[in-house]
């Protein structure tokens, strides 16, 4: 039996934190509640040493970028913080994940969307035939950058799984691909078009540039500017493809 993921919500409110953990629970992970209170999280980490810490960015006493700092002093090894904020604004943003985080998350939120992030940045390891194409997916949407609270973050990310599943999808991305996210998504393919073509417009002015340049092989104000729709999801779908193949014959 796969060992749960263990969670620690910094926020123990019956309106939010308790409901985050119950629905968490629900879906396979051990998350439990701290009061939302930056003392107490810190003291809950090194008591508890949990894989994942999920906590607002301001908090009473410590906010989130002190806990995280005095977590990393008193921790060997640290969890995976992913940081909940009211107000989406990409230089804080930017100082979050400068510091350590592994998540930049805006409220509202999917709970479903929160497990996905939480499967993601638990960076467990698992075998290669076990291994969640969903969870990789998310994995490399989110380190490019990909606000999670949008559509197109949903509908990149179906695109995505769709075609590593199925090599002529991408043959015709208009005619095929988009009608299969959009009949799964109940919507339309030129609704599916709009919120893809967003996000990745979003990614690309406000995604970190080193990460961009990493995976699209040149700079992200360089004269070819964004890539298409058809691009970025061919390019995530191939390392996909050929990290799965490296992790195959690794097994063998």
């Amino acid at each position: 039996m796969t060992e749960q993921i263990r969670v620690l919500i910094g926020d123990d409110t019956a309106g939010n934190g308790v409901r985050i953990a119950s629905k968490l629970r629900e879906m396979g992970i051990f998350a439990y509640t701290r009061r939302k209170n930056g003392k107490v999280v810190l003291n809950a980490i090194v008591k508890d040493n949990p894989d994942v810490v999920v906590v607002d960015l301001t908090l009473p006493e410590l906010d989130a970028l002190a806990v995280m700092k005095k977590t990393e002093k008193l921790l060997d090894k640290k969890p995976a913080f992913i940081i909940i904020s009211d107000v989406r604004n990409s230089f804080i943003e930017r100082q979050v994940m400068d510091n350590g985080a592994s998540y930049f998350l805006v409220r509202p939120y999917e709970v479903e969307n929160l497990c996905s992030v939480i499967k993601s940045v638990a960076r467990r390891t698992v075998k290669p035939d076990c291994m969640d194409l969903e969870i990789l997916a998310t994995d490399i949407i989110h380190k490019l950058g990909v606000p999670a609270h949008i559509k197109g973050y949903h509908y990149l990310r179906a695109a995505i799984l769709n075609a590593v599943e199925n090599r002529r999808l991408m043959e015709s991305v208009t005619k095929q691909l988009y009608p299969c996210v959009a009949k799964q998504y109940d919507t339309t393919s030129s609704r599916v078009e709009r919120a893809i073509r967003h996000a990745i417009e979003i990614t690309w002015d406000r995604g970190r540039t080193e990460t961009l340049n990493s995976f699209f092989g040149y700079t992200a104000d360089s004269y070819r500017g964004r890539p298409t729709n058809s691009e970025f999801i061919a390019l995530i779908t191939d390392k996909l493809r050929l990290q799965i193949k490296a992790a195959s014959m690794l097994d063998k």
